[in-house]
């Protein structure tokens, strides 16, 4: 069976629905059209909506540290060292300035240093807090000395002898009676020594010594005598009295003894250069001055001469009354060299008579005397009145 179409079967709408329907069909599509648009208007306006602009962080605040090293001398080129909140090195400039820029607010420490040089403070602490530190950063730079020290010998050679130092540093310095030497304050550096002494020769003739932050030492040196080549000491004592026959005693750099002449004179030969002591002795005399210390040193040496002085024997008689007192037995005698104080027993045994005679006493001294009594029990009474006597 057939069937027929649906359309078959529907009467054509009226003009008017026909009008009606594509007024539709045309709002349709006009509203198909439009809606893609009003999507991308509405995301454009989401957009548009959240674009607001905001303003960057400001950039950090940046501040300096800077201080001064002096003296120039040990501040210029000194190396300076920041720690802390940063870390960082600088030069300080000829004067001894110097600065650290481009810091945050925080806590550093600042360190010099420069090679021969110690620092005081050796260290300081800054602190950044909104502003430039321009003061409170100044260091003083001392520069480190040290010394130079060795020994000549054989000490007949060594001693007095001149040693010299040149290079980094010039001096001079004279060896002790030992042939010891020493050059102190020295700065690091390159420096010779050189030792001479009229009639000697020094093995080595010149030494090099580098200080570099120490003490240097055993900067040793040979001396030799030249040979052939002596030299004398000679001297009068006078007068006659007390130097004919006198001993005169040479010590030192070599040991002799000889005796003086009829007129006083004496004279010590082939000696080496060196430090000597002469001492002369006769009995009953003393001797002005009592030695002297000569030194030869490529020549003879004369005119060493001395004063003879006889000794005086000098002593003193002490009497006193008896005492009262008829149990008396003895009586003893006391000395001092102070008035009223310090007296010493100058009896072993009780003295029977009223006379003591004191023959031990000394030139150019005062001394104080008192006596006291000593009954049958051995009861000793208070001290006499004081005497004195002025031996010259």
């Amino acid at each position: 069976m057939m069937r027929r179409r649906k359309s078959e079967f529907q009467a054509d709408p009226p003009a008017q629905t026909r009008r009606i329907i594509s007024c539709l069909r045309g709002a349709l599509a006009l509203a198909g059209i439009l809606a893609p648009l009003a999507f991308l208007w509405g995301c454009g306006g989401v957009v548009s909506g959240q674009n607001t602009q905001t303003s960057p962080p400001p950039p950090p605040q940046i501040y300096s540290i800077s201080g001064t090293i002096s003296p120039a001398a040990g501040g210029s080129g000194a190396t300076v060292t920041l720690s802390g909140a940063a870390n960082a090195t600088t030069t300080a400039d000829s004067s001894g300035n110097f600065t650290f820029s481009s810091l945050a607010n925080g806590t550093y420490t600042v360190t010099p240093s420069h090679a021969g040089y110690i620092f005081t403070p050796s260290s300081l602490s800054a602190m950044v807090s909104g502003a430039n530190i321009t003061t409170g950063l100044s260091f003083t730079a001392t520069a480190q000395t040290f010394s130079i020290s060795g020994t000549i010998s054989p000490a007949a050679g060594g001693s007095g002898a001149t040693v010299t130092l040149s290079g980094a540093a010039a001096a001079t310095t004279t060896a002790d009676g030992a042939g010891n030497y020493t050059f102190a304050g020295l700065a690091n550096g390159t420096y010779a020594l050189t030792p001479s002494r009229t009639g000697y020769t020094f093995n080595p003739s010149t030494q090099a010594a580098t200080v570099s932050g120490a003490n240097v030492t055993g900067i040793n040196f040979t001396a030799t005598a030249q040979v052939g080549q002596t030299f004398s000491i000679s001297g009068t004592i006078s007068p006659t009295t007390g130097g004919s026959g006198a001993t005169v005693t040479l010590s030192g750099a070599a040991t002799a003894t000889t005796t003086a002449d009829g007129a006083g004179n004496y004279t010590f030969g082939g000696l080496g250069n060196g430090t000597y002591t002469v001492t002369p002795t006769n009995t009953g005399f003393t001797f002005t001055p009592a030695n002297q210390s000569v030194t030869v040193s490529g020549a003879n040496i004369t005119g060493v001469n001395f004063t003879a002085s006889a000794q005086v024997t000098h002593s003193v008689a002490l009497t006193w009354i008896a005492s009262t007192t008829s149990t008396v037995t003895g009586y003893n005698v006391y000395r001092s060299t102070v008035s009223g104080t310090g007296y010493a027993r100058m009896n072993s045994l009780l003295v029977s008579a009223l006379i003591y005679t004191d023959a031990t006493v000394q030139n150019a001294t005062t001394y104080y005397y008192v006596t006291t009594a000593v009954d049958a029990t051995g009861t000793e009474s208070v001290y006499s009145n004081e005497v004195s006597a002025v031996i010259p």
